[in-house]
């Protein structure tokens, strides 16, 4: 087992100044793996005071300057991210197919996307007889999530080096490992120090003393949105500008004249991937009723080939879930939804059979889910998919709008335009067309209860920056 003792502030690896330490488990075995500090309120001083150090000579340097780092750090993701894969499928169970293709590329892709942007984006304009300069926010609080463990990192602390920020990085507790190994390819590509910093620690502790600290002028979380309700409650004493990337309860909306079978099997793998552990999943399936038990059978047959199973073995397709908190919760709902009148047509509440070790969920589609049940209103975080009828768009519109959530979407029908013409409608953030892929260029974020701001791409890079205005 691995023992870490060490947080990273000020571009060194020093002793935490806590004693307590976190537990790092195989999701796949329920072996612990490895231990990190638990970070205290003294190690996030430590941290942010370094960060804060470095603000002022990090954010004078020119666009050109911060590109040099920033190419090598791409290039050290480059270069390991074979361990890079490893490492999510031991703290988090990805598959190793899915934590090679997704897990290690995605961020590969993204950290390249803005050495791009940064090279082209221009930091001043002229208005009228103003001379307006985008300057950097200045330090910010990076807190993420466990399920793109590093990609999550990325899409937050690259924009914000790029905008001249500099950044305290406090990830999740169950998912610390991959977050070390970012902070050995930052170390190794050479930034100044204290202008990237990392603190391990559980959210109540570190993570609440990070988004109060009066030296942090920027928080950025991605997590649940109960818990961005609390930094942004704990952030707002100090009035810091916060970011917000929350929950989501997507509705993959199908209408006639779709390819049905297309529709349905895209829904299901999107459902299951990462464990069903993405906020962005399509976990609502609309179909019109004339289609509805067609696409029931559709997505049962599909449901079929995701076998849960050893996350190392390239044929695995399903994963286990995070952790036993987690496996419960998932099972739970399972429960909650057949005592709601739900049908269960692939899958159900009980361990997969064989799979008795490790924080398995057995891959499930419900049907005769109405729109107000407890699986069409609350974020599961499983693979679970809900099967829901609709009479006529509207109604369609009505269901796809009726929760308190609005990240993503999806909207199927016999050509683009009528499709966009139906998304146009949605309360929602980013929408796929007909299947249309991910762009980590386009702004993601969402409406309602999924948050506050965008990441990715160009709007990516201006949540880290701020306006001042010249006059002559």
């Amino acid at each position: 087992m691995q023992q870490h003792g060490d947080q990273y502030i000020g571009g060194e690896w020093v002793p935490s100044l806590g004693t307590d330490t976190i537990p790092v488990l195989n999701p796949a075995t329920e072996e612990v793996i490895a231990s990190v500090p638990a970070g205290t309120a003294e190690d996030v001083d430590a941290a942010v005071r370094a960060a804060r150090a470095a603000a002022r000579g990090w954010g004078a340097t020119t666009p050109a300057e911060r590109l040099l780092p920033l190419t090598r750090l791409r290039d050290g993701l480059a270069a390991r991210q074979q361990e890079i894969a490893a490492t999510v499928v031991a703290e988090l169970g990805s598959p190793i197919g899915f934590a090679t293709n997704v897990q290690a590329a995605l961020p590969l892709g993204v950290a390249g996307s803005y050495l791009d942007i940064l090279a082209g984006y221009e930091f001043t304009e002229q208005v009228g007889n103003s001379t307006v300069y985008a300057e950097p926010a200045g330090v910010v609080a990076a807190i993420t999530p466990w399920n793109y463990p590093l990609h999550q990192v990325v899409a937050k602390v690259v924009p914000a080096l790029a905008a001249g920020c500099t950044v305290v990085l406090k990830p999740a507790e169950d998912t610390p490992l991959v977050a070390r190994l970012f902070a050995q390819i930052m170390h190794e590509a050479g930034f100044p120090a204290g202008v990237f910093n990392l603190v391990t620690g559980v959210g109540t502790v570190a993570g609440a003393a990070l988004a109060g600290h009066p030296g942090i002028d920027l928080v950025s979380f991605t997590g649940s949105t109960a818990v961005g309700a609390k930094i942004a409650e704990i952030a707002g004493g100090g009035i810091k500008r916060v970011a917000l990337e929350l929950g989501g309860k997507s509705a993959n909306v199908v209408l006639p004249g779709a390819d049905l079978a297309r529709a349905v099997n895209v829904n299901v793998g999107n459902v299951f991937a990462n464990s069903g552990q993405t906020c962005t999943a399509w976990t609502r399936l609309l179909v019109h009723q004339d289609q509805y038990e067609e696409a029931v059978a559709i997505a049962a047959k599909a449901a079929a080939k995701y076998v849960p199973g050893d996350p190392t073995s390239p044929e695995t397709r399903l994963g286990p879930v995070v952790n036993a908190k987690q496996r419960d919760r998932v099972r739970g709902y399972i429960e909650t939804a057949v005592a709601e009148g739900a049908r269960v047509v692939a899958g159900g509440p009980e361990a997969p059979e064989g799979l008795e070790t490790g924080f398995y969920i057995r891959p499930t589609v419900l049907a005769d889910v109405t729109p107000d049940a407890t699986v069409a209103q609350e974020e599961i975080f499983g693979p679970v998919l809900s099967i829901l009828s609709y009479r006529d768009e509207a109604h369609a519109l009505e269901i796809a709008n009726g929760t308190s959530y609005g990240l993503a979407g999806g909207v199927w029908a016999a050509d683009n335009e009528t499709a966009a013409a139906f998304a146009r409608g949605m309360d929602t953030g980013q929408i796929d067309i007909n299947g249309g892929r991910f762009n980590p260029l386009a702004p993601f974020g969402g409406y309602k209860q999924s948050g506050v701001g965008r990441e990715l791409g160009r709007h990516g890079l201006e949540e880290f920056l701020q306006p001042k205005s010249l006059q002559f």
